[in-house]
């Protein structure tokens, strides 16, 4: 594992599921990590800086990035892992609706990749973006319009801010998990783990690990890609028998 002592991580959506895995692998391996999220998180964390914010509050999100600068001299490391689903039948989602599903998972990432090459665009040391996307951008069921576009937005966003940031040091890369188990929906089937190449359903520190190999210094060859991790789900053919 990378030793990432002196780095400053900062996590949106941290407090549970695949935010919590990533702050929890952040932290083991030696990095200070910012998370925001609108839910407390349960128990308290060592090496941790959390505040409740709003993501679709630009000023509090900004601000909040802030905090963390004054605090902690700056931002190495950003994981934009905020998302809500926000699935509805297409007939009956409002535009407010769709609004708030973009507004919450894809201008976030805007935001905060806009600070920190603000703080960072002249000067060409190590900096990292790493954006959750989804298989959704890809493929989707009906009634995922919301979610899937701004999914998609952000494998777009990606590639768009690794050109922009260039030269700067800073890498933008994105992971598309598959089927994550984050113990909401219930138990699991030995058929959801069958269907998958890998034979199981994820786990968040699956995505987690994913983080800390893209925010590895070594891996600065590796910028705008799109890393899906699914288990295979999307490379498995299907025909109905």
């Amino acid at each position: 594992m990378e030793d990432f002592k002196d780095r400053v991580c900062f996590v949106t959506g941290g407090a549970r599921g695949i935010g919590r895995a990533v702050v929890e692998a952040f932290v083991g391996a030696g990095a200070r990590v910012a998370f925001c999220d609108l839910v407390e998180p349960e128990g308290e964390l060592a090496g941790t800086m959390f505040r409740r914010v709003d993501v679709r509050d630009a000023g509090a999100l900004v601000g909040f990035m802030d905090e963390v600068c004054d605090a902690w001299g700056g931002i190495d490391i950003v994981v934009n892992n905020v998302g809500v689903g926000g699935f509805s039948p297409l007939t009956e989602t409002s535009v407010e609706q769709f609004d708030e599903v973009l507004a919450t998972n894809l201008r976030p990432v805007f935001i905060t990749s806009r600070e920190l090459a603000r703080r960072r665009v002249r000067v060409k040391k190590y900096g990292r973006i790493i954006n959750i996307a989804s298989t959704r951008a890809l493929q989707s069921e009906p009634g995922t319009e919301g979610y899937s576009a701004s999914k998609g937005g952000v494998v777009a966003l990606t590639h768009a801010l690794a050109a922009s940031l260039a030269g700067t040091g800073i890498t933008v890369n994105c992971i598309s998990p598959g089927w994550i188990d984050t113990g909401r929906f219930g138990e699991l089937r030995s058929e959801d783990h069958a269907q998958h190449l890998s034979g199981r359903v994820g786990v968040p520190e699956d995505i987690a690990r994913a983080c800390l190999f893209l925010a590895s210094p070594d891996n600065d060859f590796i910028d705008g890609a799109n890393f899906v991790v699914d288990g295979g789900m999307t490379r498995r053919m299907v025909y109905v028998e």
